[in-house]
């Protein structure tokens, strides 16, 4: 994706008189920035990975306390589950932010670099939760204005551990006592303009699944291959008839990538090993497309192998799946992103992203959305900016104010849609 020309850093002004926005919210969120960046510091310079992340927990819950709100922390996993009750009985909006981080070695130079070898907040769940903190603290003080609850969801694991699944089946859908009515996440973008909003109905992000193909051949020696039954080039072939089955087998317009990221094979120069072994991630954003690519994989592997007198095993691991974004709610989240951040904030994301979430869980149950806010930090242009990931990622903090206006706002806007009271 080509982002647009640069939006002027920090969080816009509120939309004029007249709008639907809960008036207040971004002179209120802008008063919490000082407190969310903090946070966000204190969680960057203390990174965990994976489903049990104690110290980001007790860093949550002590950011939460005092705020009225209901708590239950996770069995399998390093959760933190919160509710907050309305004036009066009404719809529930889940609210979510992800606490894991990556096992990158950090290269920022910032002063509040990870502290913890190896590990780094490289996709910004640091700045998930504290801006989801600082809309807690919003919504918190608001609460006699709604009908309906609102559950904070701050969630271990996304980085490939499927840590939503792991709440939903802990009961986080349910966690105010009836399911949930929608549901609603944020998730930072150093490559976009900071403080503005993007999001698109339907496939927002792609499914994500592994595969590995070995290929059993038969050694000997590199002499003399024509007396073996040479894995290598069969390993070979496979990666290009993989990459011609994608790009000869499916329409233009329906999207996947196939990426063979390892090939490996033998332990010596002189020796034509047993076996060749292949693996790589396969990104759909269609599930019919996804289950075609599962079976064309072992299909491919085995007809090419077999062509050359080999055998082969291939294996799917099922990942991710297809972030969806349910129409009427990304209209939602548009119209309200416009009204209390300005028009210039809210942006229809031209095409789907190929990165994959967890969060596709929660979207595959109940009907919500998942936007990028823009953070590109203020010294870079955002095409030059270290992208999600990277070593040398970092964010303009002046986006978490927006961040916090947008989620307080969102949840506002749905609850006062369901029950037909205006947010206040």
């Amino acid at each position: 994706m080509t982002p647009p020309p640069r939006a002027a850093h920090g969080t816009p002004d509120a939309a004029p008189p007249g709008t639907t926005a809960a008036p207040g919210l971004p002179r209120e969120a802008r008063r919490l920035a000082a407190e969310a960046v903090a946070l966000r510091r204190a969680l960057h310079r203390g990174p965990e990975q994976g489903l049990d992340l104690p110290a980001t927990q007790r860093l949550v819950l002590d950011a939460l306390d005092g705020l009225g709100l209901e708590i239950r922390t996770g069995r399998a996993l390093s959760s933190v589950t919160a509710t907050l009750a309305g004036a009066a009985d009404g719809p529930t909006v889940l609210l979510r932010a992800d606490m894991d981080a990556l096992p990158v070695t950090e290269d920022t130079g910032l002063s509040f670099a990870s502290r913890t070898t190896g590990v780094m907040h490289a996709c910004g769940h640091d700045a998930h939760m504290a801006m989801l903190v600082g809309a807690a603290r919003l919504l918190a003080a608001r609460r006699e204005t709604f009908a309906g609850r609102v559950v904070f969801m701050f969630q271990p694991g996304e980085e490939g551990e499927h840590g939503a699944r792991h709440m939903i089946e802990e009961g986080v859908l349910e966690a105010s006592g009836s399911r949930a009515d929608a549901a609603f996440a944020l998730h930072v973008h150093p490559n976009l303009p900071a403080g503005t909003v993007w999001l698109r109905p339907g496939p927002q992000m792609a499914a994500s699944d592994r595969f590995r193909v070995v290929v059993h051949g038969r050694g000997g020696h590199a002499s003399a291959p024509h007396t073996a039954c040479d894995p290598v080039p069969v390993a070979c072939e496979i990666v290009l008839a993989l990459q011609t089955m994608v790009t000869r087998s499916l329409a233009a317009d329906d999207s996947a990538v196939l990426s063979v990221t390892r090939l490996t094979a033998g332990t010596a120069t002189g020796v034509i090993p047993d076996t060749a072994e292949l693996a790589g991630t396969l990104r759909t954003l269609a599930e019919p497309t996804r289950q075609r690519l599962h079976e064309a994989i072992a299909r491919v592997a085995h007809g090419v192998a077999a062509a050359h007198g080999a055998t082969a095993e291939a294996t799917v691991e099922t990942g991710y799946p297809v972030t969806v974004n349910d129409t009427a709610f990304t209209d939602l989240v548009l119209r309200t992103t416009a009204d209390t951040l300005g028009p210039g904030a809210a942006n229809l994301l031209p095409a789907p992203q190929m990165t994959a979430e967890d969060f596709s869980y929660v979207l595959r149950a109940v009907p919500g959305a998942l936007a990028f806010l823009g953070a590109c930090p203020p010294d870079r242009e955002p095409h030059e900016a270290a992208s999600l990931h990277s070593s040398r990622m970092t964010l303009d903090e002046d986006a978490l104010a927006a961040g916090i206006a947008c989620e307080a706002a969102v949840a506002l806007a749905f609850l006062a849609g369901r029950t037909g009271e205006p947010a206040r």
